[in-house]
């Protein structure tokens, strides 16, 4: 069995060191857990690697990363000595190993006479984003593994536009790191001698001060933060990662009196040790920070997540806090930044907003009532960062706001990637705004939805863990092509869309169902986890309504699944 060649190769072969040979030997009478670290090599997708940390090919090790650093390079090297000499910065969040990491991928691209621009500690991933342009360099590198468990962690590759890897370039550099089939064939250097010569660089305040004054720039009303900054209640948490000193820093340096941190989780931890994983799109995330919110009798809830990309809002109603979905965070955001740019006479002629296809259809709505172009990319914030690259190239339209789903949106074009650093610095002034006007965000919410219609979103995500998991994920998608449903719930389908098959977007393992009363639903696998993810949004004309045909909806869907799962 070409697992069990793999797992002895790792524990004859000298390469390996000690602890690790250590961690192999005490599974050797476990076959499930040895095929499942060897049955394949780690892989290297369209935005990097992400996988649990532990010993094997098919683990995030400081081996696995080396290699895929060392495909980096040599793709990095294609390019001549213009694209040797800009370099590469790297950031990393709270994670395990996630210094160690950043530190390997840093010596291997020094090792191959590539410069890295390393940040002195954790950073937000969006930070990372603005340095890559900011130094000019080639890429960027950020260790993260987002909003995962503990025990993941991950690597993801950015290009000099500041955005994650697209296509092309994204199957060009996986194609460089498959080359490299044999560990040994790896460049690697001492980092004393790699910073003496210049090639191992430290970075730190100069771009945090640079990153925070960009976020500045994109306050619409400072008038509004100057009177309620006295009055309007803020609780925050950094889930134990890299939000706690950006996003501190720039409430009070725009002129928040009133933040309060959750002190438990304020501290880098890399086990997440208050919560059962550190994601702010799960209501158990907010526990703690609910307990102080009523003690300090918060206007708003927020948390960012490890990597600061991603944010959760809780808002208040009556006397409870209830979460805000990605959808409606980034709905409060459009007509907040829209209207008041109109109001304020500065709302471009040839303003757009980009959205994801799973992004709720009321996005576009709001921008219809501005005449406002609104973009729809694939499921991925790298395509919004590809599309502001484009505006930029054809001068065709200014970026005015961009977000997705799952938590993550950007104001401002100082980085290509989603930022929950200036996402709370925005959700706070739009808070403000609506205080001043004697509403909460869950009242002004609702008066969106009384404007446009009440949309409602949800996603079920279903986990099928190991090989038999990517089989059942492979034989839903093939069913839901092959014999897809004619109805849900007796309601019509009137158009299947098959990304793989020719649309104006790039090919993607993705269905997408439209039905007759403007209901849908798509279903795509998680490019990161196990998972294959169901996306549902519905139309209606109250908010009971809606809520009970999201509800049902949802159920019918779900039951052909289970059923085609069965």
């Amino acid at each position: 069995m070409d697992y069990l060649k793999n797992y002895n190769q790792w524990l004859e072969n000298d390469y390996f060191d000690q602890d690790t040979k250590k961690e192999l030997l005490d599974i050797k009478d476990d076959d499930v857990e040895i095929q499942e670290r060897f049955y394949k090599e780690l892989e290297f997708g369209t935005g990097g690697l992400r996988g649990i940390i532990g010993a094997g090919s098919n683990r995030m090790n400081i081996y696995t990363v080396r290699k895929a650093t060392q495909g980096l390079a040599n793709y990095i090297k294609i390019g001549g000595q213009e694209a040797i000499d800009k370099g590469v910065v790297i950031a990393y969040d709270s994670r395990y190993m996630s210094p160690e990491f950043a530190d390997e991928a840093a010596l291997v691209l020094n090792a191959n006479g590539i410069k890295a621009y390393v940040f002195e500690s954790l950073r937000p991933t969006p930070e990372l984003s603005f340095a890559v342009r900011e130094l000019k360099a080639i890429a960027g590198i950020v260790v993260t593994a987002s909003h995962n468990p503990a025990e993941y962690n991950g690597y993801k590759v950015y290009w000099e536009d500041g955005a994650q890897i697209t296509s092309p370039r994204d199957v060009e550099i996986i194609g460089e790191v498959k080359k490299v089939t044999d560990y040994k064939d790896v460049l690697s250097m001492d980092k004393n001698e790699a910073s003496k010569s210049g090639l191992y660089n430290v970075i730190g305040k100069e771009i945090d001060d640079k990153f925070i004054e960009e976020l500045k720039k994109q306050i619409i009303n400072p008038d509004v933060i100057k009177k309620a900054a006295d009055d309007f209640n803020i609780v925050y948490t950094p889930l134990h990662g890299t939000g706690n000193k950006p996003v501190r820093r720039i409430l009070d340096e725009i002129g928040f009196k009133k933040v309060f941190v959750v002190k438990e989780q304020e501290l880098p931890d890399s086990k997440f040790s208050t919560v059962s994983y550190p994601n702010p799109e799960d209501i158990k995330a907010f526990k703690l920070a609910i307990k102080l919110g009523k003690e300090k009798n918060a206007d708003v809830i927020l948390a960012t997540d490890p990597d600061a990309d991603r944010l959760g809002v809780l808002v208040r109603k009556d006397d409870e806090y209830v979460a805000l979905t990605g959808n409606m965070i980034g709905v409060l955001l459009l007509d907040y930044i829209l209207s008041q740019k109109n109001a304020n006479d500065v709302l471009p002629k040839n303003g757009a907003v980009i959205e994801t296809i799973v992004t709720t259809d009321m996005a576009k709505t709001i921008a219809d009532s501005y005449n406002i172009k609104l973009i729809e990319v694939l499921t991925g914030f790298k395509y919004i960062g590809e599309k502001i690259k484009e505006f930029k190239q054809d001068d065709s339209y200014e970026y005015l706001f961009g977000f997705e789903e799952s938590y993550g949106c950007l104001i401002g074009t100082h980085a290509r990637d989603k930022d929950a650093v200036v996402a709370t610095m925005m959700v706070c002034e739009l808070g403000a705004y609506y205080k001043l006007k004697g509403l909460t965000l869950y009242d002004a919410l609702m008066k969106i939805y009384e404007k446009y219609g009440y949309y409602k979103e949800t996603l079920e995500a279903v986990t099928l863990k190991g090989i038999e998991g990517v089989n059942k994920i492979k034989h839903i998608l093939k069913e839901l092509r092959t014999n897809p449903p004619k109805s849900i719930n007796n309601v019509e389908i009137i158009e299947a869309i098959d990304y793989l098959q020719d649309t104006d977007l790039p090919k993607s393992n993705v269905l997408y169902f439209k039905l007759s009363d403007e209901s849908w639903f798509c279903v795509r696998p998680s490019g990161t986890e196990p998972k294959i993810k169901f996306y549902f949004g519905v139309k209606d004309s109250s908010n009971d309504e809606a809520d009970k045909h999201l509800q049902e909806f949802s159920e019918g869907v779900m039951k052909i699944i289970n059923d085609i799962i069965d």
